[in-house]
């Protein structure tokens, strides 16, 4: 039997040249229906010299796939030009279509990869959106990840002093208001834009001489900053993307904070927090629980460590007798070695893993979409057939995908199930930044756990509380809102905006 320590080091390194599967048992539709979805993740890097921003920003990207996977695009800064690429598909198909890779090679580069919430793929609300002049060039661009809690309010205002809007995303009112106020300079026209908007915003962006990048009062989605070297600089959704490019992490940029270039001190950056009475910690808690690739750190926490911390926090809090411990590849393989550490049970990754299997069939009836899965993975019988078996997993929202696993598992002959979710009961929709179904879809907000557990089949079935996690966590200050219903911005209109 191999060490958990190897296991960590097998199950890490994978990612390096792979994309990050958080849960594969999920096939692509049930990814909207029955899972909460990141919206994007943002890229940003700035130097004084030219740099290979066409593959470095495609290796940051590629590092981001995980954040979403329906459209990808970027923006370039050479000589002076903004260029700008943006369409459908993943981060390497989207950059295959790209003939002439020096165009994209400048000196600025911004680029973002989306999910794309139902109803809403439009070529049109690809990122990164940008704004022109008379001239038709490219002035600003910018890439947004959260959501706007007044964006309803504000593209009505923005609409009767004459702005024309082309798309239908809360992204655009950040850059149609940055671009009305840029007669104030660009740091006075991002604060005066922040002082504006509500909700959840971390946006990377550029004009045709300076690079930028800000972060809501609130902290809750998240944005590192790196550095190549003295006069090269990265910003990210994750640190995973400043590894990705050789970037060394130099911290995470602050709630309320503003980082910008100066084209009169070239590669300097410089910083301006726009209200210190405003800005708190509280970013989003399901980024480590779900959202996160494991290598990243957020915050100066490691992921991976929070993960594993509470699969041994869940062993404390609901201990069972059973002969091994399963994790559902790829978000349930840290907290499944976690609760092995902690109860002695062996931990076996049993759910095997077909590694060249693409993003999904086209399928025309349900009963081959469920057979989909198990060419994602596939239990080997023979570890598992009679066993106690303790299966591990990030959460439950719908509850399908869980009840999927579980036939599978009975089907393949254990004798036991006792279900274990890392994320404590998720009863509200998320409103800042994440696709979550309605609360009449939340199956944890309309049973009971004992209802839950008759309905999954199991034998046992626990969460882990919401104590517990911000134990885990070493703070109250993070977004929990998923969980309690308590919300660190009020929530607003809810976001049929642009119909």
């Amino acid at each position: 039997m191999k060490s958990l320590d190897i296991h960590k080091s097998e199950y890490l390194k994978q990612f390096e040249n792979q994309t990050y599967g958080r849960n594969l048992f999920r096939t692509q539709e049930e990814e909207r229906l029955d899972a909460p979805n990141e919206e994007c993740g943002i890229f940003g890097m700035y130097s004084d010299n030219d740099l290979d921003t066409f593959s470095l920003s495609q290796f940051g990207l590629f590092a981001l796939q995980h954040r979403g996977q329906e459209a990808c695009g970027i923006s370039v800064l050479k000589n002076g030009k903004i260029t700008n690429l943006k369409d459908e598909g993943l981060v390497l198909d989207v950059y295959k279509e790209i003939q002439d890779p020096e165009a994209f090679m400048g000196n600025s580069a911004i680029g973002h990869t989306r999910y794309t919430t139902a109803g809403d793929k439009k070529k049109y609300n690809f990122q990164p959106f940008f704004a022109k002049n008379e001239y038709d060039q490219i002035i600003l661009s910018i890439a947004h990840n959260g959501n706007l809690t007044n964006a309803k309010e504000l593209k009505t205002q923005l609409e009767a002093e004459g702005v024309v809007f082309r798309a239908t995303s809360d992204s655009e009112v950040i850059l149609r208001l940055i671009q009305k106020n840029l007669d104030l300079g660009l740091r006075g026209a991002i604060k005066a834009t922040m002082e504006k908007i509500e909700g959840a915003y971390s946006v990377v962006g550029m004009t045709r001489n300076k690079f930028f990048a800000f972060r809501d009062f609130n902290g809750i989605r998240p944005l590192v900053l790196g550095a190549i070297d003295e006069k090269s600089y990265v910003v990210a959704s994750e640190s995973v993307a400043l590894d990705a490019v050789g970037a060394q992490y130099v911290r995470d940029i602050l709630p309320g904070e503003i980082i910008y270039t100066n084209e009169n001190e070239p590669g300097k950056l410089h910083s301006y927090m726009v209200d210190e009475e405003k800005g708190k910690q509280r970013i989003c808690s399901f980024e480590y629980i779900y959202f996160a690739r494991p290598d990243s750190t957020l915050e100066n926490i490691n992921v991976y460590e929070i993960r594993e911390k509470s699969g041994e926090k869940i062993w404390e809090q609901a201990p069972v007798d059973a002969d091994l411990v399963i994790g559902v590849p790829d978000s349930g393989v840290p907290a499944a070695i976690g609760f092995s550490k902690a109860s002695g049970i062996p931990f076996r990754p049993v759910l095997i893993k077909n590694r060249y299997i693409g993003r999904s069939f086209i399928v025309p009836t349900q009963e081959m979409r469920e057979r989909v899965v198990n060419l994602k993975l596939n239990p080997i019988i023979s570890e598992i057939k009679d066993k106690r078996v303790v299966i591990i997993d990030d959460s439950i929202v719908r509850g399908t995908t869980s009840k999927r696993l579980v036939k599978i598992l009975k089907d393949a002959g254990v004798k036991e199930i006792h279900f274990r979710s890392v994320s404590p009961p998720i009863i509200a929709p998320c409103y800042l930044g994440i696709d979550t179904p309605s609360k009449d879809d939340l199956i944890s907000a309309n049973m009971t756990t004992e209802q839950l557990r008759d309905y999954l089949g199991v034998d046992s079935l626990e969460f882990l509380s919401t104590e517990n996690l911000k134990e885990i966590l070493g703070s109250s200050n993070h977004c929990f809102g998923c969980f309690t219903e308590e919300y660190p911005v009020e929530k607003g209109e809810e976001l049929e905006l642009f119909n």
